[in-house]
């Protein structure tokens, strides 16, 4: 559901995520839709036995093509003279990007191969 939740966040809001669009990427529009429309799929392909596999691969895929904006959002804090409260929180969510994403991995392998895999 976190995941169908945040996709639909970007048809709501789409000028939040604009904002943290690094500048050398085109058509920011069009990718925060196209993002959201992704995020989206994989939330409800995880939900899915038949896809969540490839659902959780293309979830780790997205995680990873939305770092730089995740990157542009902490340099547009530091740029704006953000508390520093904030800026550690922003700092934190890289490496936690990296910690979403084994839980994607892990949470879409098939029941067997986590039994094994302790």
């Amino acid at each position: 559901m976190f995941f169908i939740i945040a996709g639909c966040l970007h048809f709501i809001f789409p000028a939040n995520y604009m904002q943290v669009m690094p500048p050398w990427l085109p058509a920011h529009y069009l990718l925060v839709l196209v993002s959201g429309g992704f995020e989206i799929a994989g939330g409800v392909g995880v939900l899915l036995p038949i896809v969540r596999r490839m659902a959780g691969i293309g979830l780790i895929l997205l995680s990873l093509a939305v770092l730089p904006a995740n990157v542009q959002m902490l340099l547009n804090a530091l740029a704006d003279g953000t508390a520093s409260i904030w800026l550690v929180l922003l700092g934190l969510r890289l490496p936690l990007q990296l910690l979403l994403i084994y839980w994607i991995w892990r949470a879409t392998q098939p029941v067997r191969d986590r039994m094994f895999r302790g």
